[in-house]
């Protein structure tokens, strides 16, 4: 599409405008000698350091406005990365990627497909198991590291492609998935756009066409329910909301929305107006790692580890949002602005959904002594995107409640990327069955939330929360329990429990795992600030809500877990670095491992009273089940930021109930049948 400059950029965390990204393209083409043949990975924002963004805030002097740009030249089989200066108008960093590779890009992905289902040694693999070759689709998977043949020059930019099969010409794209062509494996090399070996470790199955049943997913090829009436949601007086280009007021709480290629979605300046005062809590929240780690010990899937973010870029494979499906009420969207291959602008349009919704009850209270309820419904601000990775969906979403409470939540459906087994066979544990024959793959996903807090300042500390019981007596059981309680008979009546507080002094102390019989979570909290009601800290708790946080299962020392050893704790905490953004390393793609937050911390800087950033993970390991197919419905993964001394009583006291904003008679539905507006 043409450029064109409707889009903001007058704070220095706004998203280069499509200018912008040609300027910087123009940069790099006239300051470097890469060839004609070069791929621009990514041209996004090169976010200036928190200094320079404190100082704008202080004194409104604008950090200079740079692009960070990295590519492939194709030509020469090598990587850079630079920054361009777009005010300067020149290049003042570029300089070769020498470990791992940059992500992969959506023109590889075509280019993989083409060249494989065009080689003659595929297409007979695929006529093996009783397939047409002509209907047969590839996705190129990451090389990883260790997998990659001995035969392969692992410095060649790689992708490793597999396959699935469509039964008809009637069927199309993703129905494909119902047919996975085990045992095929090609390894293409991108920059030459070549095959350079297919790898055939026999079918499975002979005749995947006849053997196994398609399961249709789309509306136009199934019969659906009929007894199903609208759900409308309406604002007649539009949303609570004001928008002033990427910032976000809504109710007592300040947002900046951002975007970029690799993370999406990234929410910065995260505030809460308390009576008058803008109370800072997040300076950065995002999304910067994500792993589907497979645990089938099955040679043909063993060694599926892809990194969506790092690999592949969320941001890139970003959807454009549907009004009424993905969203519903009153929207606002903001475009991902983003560059194509060949550097050229490239727009997603409604790429982040803004939204409110009814979320149930705030708070409430009846006194039966004089009759009198209080109700407050809970409403949220929702603010999210969604990634299609391959086969897999992933929904982000970020949300803001009245109460001063944030929930970082991910939504994953899709459709499973499945195996196959001899015919009849039978599997359980290191894969489940979905069908004769079918097998769904044990695997785990490992998203990973960055976290930046600057809870009312700079200087934050993290203290672990573990529920106590407390024995009794000073030896154990008390023979006489019922005695008055004194410094040695602490539980004289057994009841008695406590929560004990440890304090995070440097980043090796702070690498933990969650505990739900313990009641686990964690504090962030400012020691410079006093709660005035209280006396003590002000601060925020973190703890898991929806779905099961479960143990990553790589083995110490294997080559998933060398790659993604963020995975290993479900909290991390660091002292603050700019360019620590990403967990697994800058670039995990063909990257041996042990980068990112493991290197980091093995510094073991101090991480008390200091300027901090959290990380936690949530990891869901997937047991497949026939009712996950042909689509998953959508699993939950989310924690929560909870004020803890943050405020001096409830923050949603002062919501108006229900009857102070609208006529509820007026809006009342009769016998569920029909609406009434009776003036």
């Amino acid at each position: 599409m043409a450029p064109n400059n409707t889009y903001p950029n007058q704070h220095p965390l706004d998203p280069l405008t499509p200018t912008e990204i040609e300027q910087a393209r123009e940069i790099v083409d006239q300051g470097t000698e890469v060839t004609d043949d070069t791929r621009f990975i990514e041209i996004t924002l090169a976010e200036p350091p928190k200094d320079a963004l404190r100082e704008f805030e202080q004194t409104d002097t604008s950090p200079v406005r740079q692009a960070r740009v990295i590519v492939r030249d194709k030509g020469t089989q090598r990587s850079y990365k630079g920054i361009a200066s777009l005010d300067e108008e020149n290049l003042i960093e570029w300089t070769e990627i020498e470990r791992g590779q940059p992500r992969m890009i959506g023109e590889e992905f075509v280019e993989v497909e083409e060249v494989v289902t065009s080689n003659p040694e595929f297409r007979e693999a695929v006529q093996k198991r009783g397939a047409d070759p002509d209907l047969a689709i590839v996705t190129a998977w990451s090389a990883g590291y260790d997998f990659v043949p001995e035969d392969i020059d692992r410095s060649r930019r790689l992708a490793h492609g597999i396959a699935w099969v469509n039964a008809t010409d009637d069927d199309e794209g993703a129905e494909a998935y119902n047919r996975p062509l085990s045992g095929i494996h090609a390894w293409v090399d991108l920059d030459d756009r070549e095959v350079i070996k297919i790898v055939d470790t026999g079918p499975k199955n002979t005749d995947v066409v006849n053997n196994l049943k398609t399961h249709y997913y789309r509306e136009d090829k199934r019969d659906l329910r009929d007894d199903l009436k609208p759900y409308n949601v309406i604002q007649p007086e539009g949303p609570s909301w004001e928008i002033d280009g990427n910032t976000v007021e809504w109710q007592k709480w300040h947002i900046r929305v951002g975007f970029n290629h690799r993370e999406g979605l990234v929410l910065y300046n995260i505030g809460y107006d308390d009576d008058g005062e803008e109370r800072s809590i997040l300076r950065r929240a995002s999304w910067p790692e994500v792993i589907t780690a497979y645990n089938d010990s099955d040679p043909d899937h063993d060694w599926k580890a892809p990194f969506d973010v790092g690999e592949y870029g969320i941001g890139r494979l970003a959807n454009s949002l549907t009004e009424g499906c993905d969203c519903l009420g009153y929207m606002h969207y903001w475009d991902a602005l983003l560059n194509d291959g060949d550097g050229e602008p490239q727009v997603i349009p409604n790429a982040i959904c803004l939204h409110e919704e009814d979320y149930g009850t705030l708070w409430r209270h009846h006194d039966w002594r004089v009759d009198d309820d209080e109700v407050r419904r809970n409403r949220r601000l929702v603010i999210s995107f969604i990634s299609t990775i391959g086969n897999y969906d992933f929904a982000f979403y970020w949300y803001f409640y009245q109460d001063g409470s944030i929930e970082g939540q991910v939504r994953l459906t899709g459709c499973n990327a499945t195996g196959l087994l001899e015919t009849d066979q039978q599997e359980t544990g290191y894969a489940e069955m979905v069908g004769p024959g079918h097998k769904s793959m044990l695997h785990q996903h490992v998203f990973n939330c960055r976290l930046d807090f600057e809870l009312d300042g700079q200087r934050n500390t993290v203290r672990e929360v573990n529920l106590k019981s407390v024995d009794y007596g000073p030896d154990g059981y008390d023979p006489t329990p019922h005695a008055e309680s004194d410094r040695m008979r602490l539980n004289p009546h057994g009841n008695a429990a406590y929560v004990e507080r440890t304090r995070f002094e440097r980043e090796k102390d702070a690498q933990r795992m969650t505990n739900t019989h313990s009641g686990r979570y964690w504090e962030i909290i400012n020691e410079n600030v006093l709660n005035e009601a209280t006396a003590s800290p002000v601060g925020y708790r973190l703890r898991g809500k929806s779905g099961t946080n479960t143990a990553f299962a790589m083995q110490p020392g294997s080559s998933t877990a060398k790659r993604a050893g963020f995975a290993k704790n479900h909290l991390w905490v660091t002292q603050h670095a700019d360019e620590e953004i990403y967990p697994a390393g800058e670039y995990p793609n063909q990257n041996p491992g042990g980068e990112g937050l493991p290197s980091w911390t093995a510094e073991n800087r101090s991480i008390a009273n200091e300027d901090i950033v959290v990380w936690y993970n949530m990891c869901q390991t997937h047991v497949g089940v026939p009712e996950d197919w042909p689509v998953l419905p959508v699993k939950m993964l989310s924690f929560k930021l909870e004020p803890a001394g943050f405020f001096e009583e409830n923050p949603s006291i002062d919501i108006p109930p229900e009857h102070a904003i609208k006529n509820v008679e007026h809006w009342k539905t009769e016998n569920q049948e029909s609406m009434k507006f009776d003036d």
